[in-house]
């Protein structure tokens, strides 16, 4: 008996992510595969005028973010935005949301793990895509069985690489618009942003058609929310990553895609090559390729990373209020809920099976089926921060500590967004398919809920 209390300390999370991990963890996850493959996608369909999608979804998603922050900066739990739903719209929303997130960051994280396959034949193109698969999620999974703050440090360092190639980037970019480079690259000035159809040669169609691949790029910056729980001083770091977003989204997004389609047309891409490697390439660097194949693996390796942690904390909060396997609870004594990094690094060998199935135009079916989970949960967290405005006190709601900017009117704006996001989804053939399948999802996991999992759920207690 005089061990009970001790065993009893074990089954909880370690705070050991401070403010620069939150930041490059909630960076890993936003900027991966959606940039540097599916950006070529949106630029297809929208033309330079992906740049305002961009913009106007980015913006939906600093909205989404302080309502999320709010909450956790008020309440730290483990479960973040499934723990919410639960709290302030039943436990059915809490279920179906915890789930759907999961189900994102599996399927996001399928198409990052299928994307390092790729990434790797280029230096050895005999090998089976497979065998890079089955090696990068082994690999991944003992990461995440690390210490939270060994995790917290890879992921700083995978995601400094990334952001420091995509600065180099931008200012070699900005210079070859301006001033040229010898032969390769005389200054192109801003034109190709207008001269081949307009800014926007497809009309508002194009630019509305791309919202889907757009919403998917910017999904997973909410696993700040999650990371709360693990924050050494969530108070304090969980506002200043989520007021870091926008500048996020328009240096890594908006300033990166507008300076490649000032230089090449932006109806050439994916027809000369990646226009990364031509950028540097054009400057004289030796082994561009090489360089940028190096820069786009530590991407996909950060971004499964995130992934992995996102869904493996979800499920463990998931199954402490009895929506999720018992199981799911069990922690090491490094404070690392190992059963959800297990069932995540099994789950992800589907990917292994699916690289002798998958052909490139699976992508958008991929990008799709993650922006319909992704705007899904941002529904969710913007329902349960008015459900929780509204069961506040006047008194209470003067002395919120990080609220929302523009409340109501932004967060209403933003949930009419996230509608016309889902309505476009239905109204285009190759993401029809996607928004077909997140419904019957959302109807299965009801199904469940009412079959097997209501009579589990735990009481709520207090954190």
């Amino acid at each position: 008996m005089q061990q009970q209390p001790q065993s009893q300390q074990k089954p909880h999370l370690l705070r050991g992510l401070n403010g620069r991990h939150i930041r490059f963890i909630a960076l890993g996850s936003a900027i991966g595969t959606g940039l540097f493959y599916g950006s070529a996608a949106a630029i297809q369909a929208a033309g330079p005028a992906v740049l305002l999608a961009y913009l106007v979804g980015g913006a939906a998603v600093f909205i989404v973010m302080r309502a999320l922050g709010e909450m956790a900066v008020r309440n730290p739990v483990s479960g973040s935005f499934g723990s919410y739903a639960r709290q302030y719209l039943g436990p059915l929303a809490g279920f179906i949301t915890g789930w759907t997130y999961t189900f994102e960051m599996v399927i996001v994280a399928l198409a990052d793990v299928t994307a390092f396959g790729i990434y790797m034949g280029l230096w050895y193109p005999d090998v089976p895509r497979w065998i890079w698969v089955m090696s990068i999620i082994c690999f991944i999974a003992a990461m995440n069985l690390c210490h939270v703050r060994f995790f917290g440090e890879m992921e700083f360092w995978l995601s400094l690489i990334k952001v420091v190639a995509i600065i180099a980037m931008m200012i070699a970019g900005a210079g070859i618009i301006f001033f040229g480079f010898g032969h390769s690259f005389p200054a192109t000035g801003l034109e190709n942003l207008w001269s081949h159809g307009g800014f926007a040669p497809n009309g508002w169609q194009g630019v509305v058609a791309s919202l889907g691949i757009v919403m998917f790029a910017f999904g997973g910056v909410e696993i700040i929310g999650v990371t709360a729980a693990e924050a050494q001083n969530p108070k304090k770091v969980i506002p200043q990553a989520i007021n870091t977003i926008p500048l996020r989204i328009v240096l890594f997004y908006v300033c990166t895609l507008a300076v490649l389609m000032a230089i090449f047309p932006w109806n050439s891409f994916g027809q000369q090559g990646s226009p990364f490697v031509l950028i540097f390439s054009g400057l004289g660097i030796p082994s561009a390729a090489n360089i940028l194949n190096l820069i786009v693996i530590s991407a996909s390796i950060s971004a499964i990373n995130s992934d992995i942690f996102g869904a493996g904390r979800m499920m463990y909060g998931m199954a402490k209020e009895g929506m999720a396997p018992k199981s799911f609870q069990r922690i090491a004594s490094n404070g690392v809920p190992w059963m959800t990094v297990v069932v995540m690094g099994a789950a992800l060998m589907v990917a292994v099976v699916l690289n002798y199935l998958m052909p490139e135009q699976v992508f958008v079916l991929i990008a799709s089926l993650a922006a319909f989970a992704t705007v899904w949960v941002w529904i969710m967290i913007l329902l349960s921060h008015f459900s929780m405005r509204r069961g506040l006190s006047a008194e209470e709601r003067r002395t919120v500590e990080f609220p929302i900017p523009l409340w109501p009117v932004a967060p209403l704006l933003t949930l009419l967004f996230m509608g016309v996001v889902i309505a476009v989804m239905g109204m285009f053939e190759e993401t029809r398919i996607a928004l077909i399948a997140g419904l019957v999802w959302l109807a299965l996991l009801t199904v469940v809920w009412y079959a097997r999992v209501k009579k589990n759920v735990a009481v709520p207690v207090a954190e």
